[in-house]
């Protein structure tokens, strides 16, 4: 695509000096006609270029068909954010593409891809965790064909050369929504809307897996970071997308004096609830404000297009994709909504474009071990369970120069941070 922009560049850097220069210094001045027939010239030679340029970059993924599965449709935030970059990307690269919705995390994903790859599909991606088994089983059975899966452990303990895993720094947006409602409940303790030992924010959780708790875990130290008193409830529904369990913990959160609530869930349940009690939110995968204009502050996500166009472009020439991906900041993969625009306190979008700067600059560690404890202590070590295969000898120190290092690395893409730290309370585990 550099190449192609060059072109264009090139063929617009000529025109403006033939426009430029078309007249000689003692030429009449009158000179529209030749002045305006070169630069018709020179414009018809740049929109040339440009569409030769976009013909070649299609041309180059020719032969290229994508399949992905998701987890549910389009009324699932998450799902959804997943759909938006599947299509972006497609047609950016112009890539015929197929799609398969609310594909439940059992046998019905390995059918679904068994069809995707009949249908001439050379790249199949799933969105959910729990479809990782199904999509192995495909790949095992179409070695030719390319497998991705969102947020999986396995991909490098399988060995396959045909199946990936990838997922993102997200820990590093939720951080910076952290630091937006940080900024909020400082704003409510200087109002005198509460004392700085009520800081309490409540969380919705969908399951007891580390991407989650890396998330809320991720999302309070941003938040502490602004507001050294702030505490957090945890709550958890046993399910990705339940907008009546969602619902209901955020009420119940709530009632047990939480004045705002975040969530890793993927419904409507929990914003909507927060609007109707006027309690501030940060919602996760898509701005909710229009839906909630009175109560949205940010939200954080993943953008999976730089992800996907990757992977398409692999496809097309041959080149070898990544058995583990995190994307970052600095990729594009990691992103923030816009602001809300009456919730959110001033000077917030100042404070989260500091610590941008400064997380991709690797001043600011995310899980960096000075600023939290566990039960009173400094975590020094730990060993973490980066290696889900039971056939899998040997766990890894990740604790290294006083940082958690999370996701990436030489390590696995997907989330391994599963630590319970001081100042959030589970109210339940069951899940």
């Amino acid at each position: 695509m550099k190449r192609f922009l060059g072109i264009f560049l090139t063929v617009a850097l000529t025109a403006s000096m033939l426009v430029g220069c078309g007249a000689k210094a003692d030429e009449p001045a009158n000179t529209d006609a030749a002045a305006t027939e070169e630069t018709t010239e020179a414009t018809e030679e740049t929109a040339e270029a440009t569409e030769e340029a976009a013909t070649e970059a299609k041309a180059s993924l020719e032969g290229v068909k994508a399949g992905f599965i998701f987890l549910h449709d389009e009324n699932s935030t998450y799902d959804l954010n997943f759909m938006n970059a599947a299509k972006a990307a497609c047609e950016a690269l112009g890539v015929e593409y197929l799609t398969k919705t609310n594909i439940p995390e059992g046998q019905e994903c390995y059918e679904a891809a068994c069809e995707l790859a009949d249908a001439g599909c050379n790249f199949i991606f799933a969105d959910s965790f729990g479809h990782e088994d199904y999509m192995i089983e495909a790949a095992k059975e179409f070695p030719e064909i390319q497998f991705c899966h969102a947020t999986g452990t396995k991909a490098h303990t399988e060995g396959l050369a045909n199946f990936h895993n990838a997922f993102a720094s997200i820990y590093e947006g939720r951080y910076l929504a952290g630091i937006a409602a940080g900024m909020k409940l400082n704003e409510m303790i200087e109002k005198g809307d509460i004392k700085e030992e009520e800081a309490v924010m409540g969380y919705i959780g969908a399951y007891t897996y580390a991407e989650v708790i890396s998330g809320y875990t991720s999302f309070y130290l941003g938040a502490k970071s602004v507001c050294p008193s702030a505490t957090m409830k945890v709550t958890f529904t046993g399910s990705w997308y339940d907008e009546t369990a969602e619902k209901e913990g955020a009420n119940k959160l709530i009632e047990d004096g939480c004045v705002l609530i975040s969530q890793h869930a993927d419904s409507m349940g929990a914003p909507t609830a927060c609007e109707t009690a006027g309690v501030p939110n940060v919602s996760y995968n898509g701005s909710t404000e229009s839906a909630c204009p009175n109560t949205f502050i940010v939200s954080s996500r993943i953008d999976w297009q730089p992800y996907f166009e990757y992977c398409l472009d692999a496809v097309a020439n041959g080149t070898e994709i990544a058995t583990d991906y995190t994307g970052s900041l600095e990729t594009g993969s990691v992103a923030l909504t816009e602001l809300g625009k009456t919730a959110p306190a001033a000077g917030t979008q100042e404070a989260i474009d500091a610590a941008k700067a400064d997380l991709i600059a690797g001043k600011i560690k995310v899980f960096d071990t000075a600023t939290f404890t566990v039960e009173g202590k400094t975590l020094d070590s730990y060993m973490a369970d980066v290696d889900t295969d039971a056939n899998y000898e040997g766990d890894h120190e990740v604790v290294i120069d006083g940082e958690f290092v999370e996701s990436g690395a030489d390590f696995r893409s997907a989330p391994y941070f599963n630590i319970n730290i001081d100042g959030i309370e589970l109210l339940d585990t069951a899940f």
